[in-house]
């Protein structure tokens, strides 16, 4: 194996075998608020509105840790989600579906998007979300979590 490279300050491993036994995946969940995307279109709120220099360093940053990933084999798929004012939420009450469309409120966190790898642990999965968790924004986390197969895999 070769050694290791940085991407955003994290260790990223050489090419991995995906066959290899233990593989698992795993889904890594960023979230984000209606505010989040107002200040990404250049819409200010209570955080003034990011460039375009701002945004286009993001999306480089983005685009460059998935690339790694890509090259490791480890990554399965990675996706943005659009905002909150076109989302729906679904509930049934009595019975009957109750509808309500989006915006939701500014303090609601949202998922806002997802990336999806294929690796050899738990541990490497962590590691790997560590550089997607925006320094810059405080309290800001990602969540990891193993993905099923099959519902043979609840019991356990």
């Amino acid at each position: 194996m070769g050694s290791t490279f940085l991407v955003a300050g994290v260790e990223v491993a050489p090419p991995t075998d995906n066959e290899e036994v233990g593989q698992m995946k795993y889904m890594i969940l960023l979230y984000g608020s209606q505010q989040d995307y107002d200040v990404l279109s250049g819409r200010a709120s209570d955080r003034p509105a990011m460039s375009a220099e701002q945004i286009a360093a993001m999306h480089k940053h983005m685009e460059t840790f998935h690339q790694a990933l890509a090259e490791s084999g480890e990554l399965v798929d990675a996706r943005g989600l659009s905002e909150p004012v076109h989302a729906r939420r679904v509930q049934v009450r009595e019975g009957a579906p109750v509808v309500t469309d989006g915006p939701y409120p500014e303090t609601q966190e949202v998922l806002a998007g997802y990336t999806i790898v294929e690796c050899a642990s738990f541990d490497r999965a962590t590691e790997i979300a560590a550089g997607l968790v925006d320094p810059d924004a405080p309290g800001g986390y990602v969540d990891v979590r193993p993905v099923l197969d099959g519902v043979e895999d609840l019991a356990g």
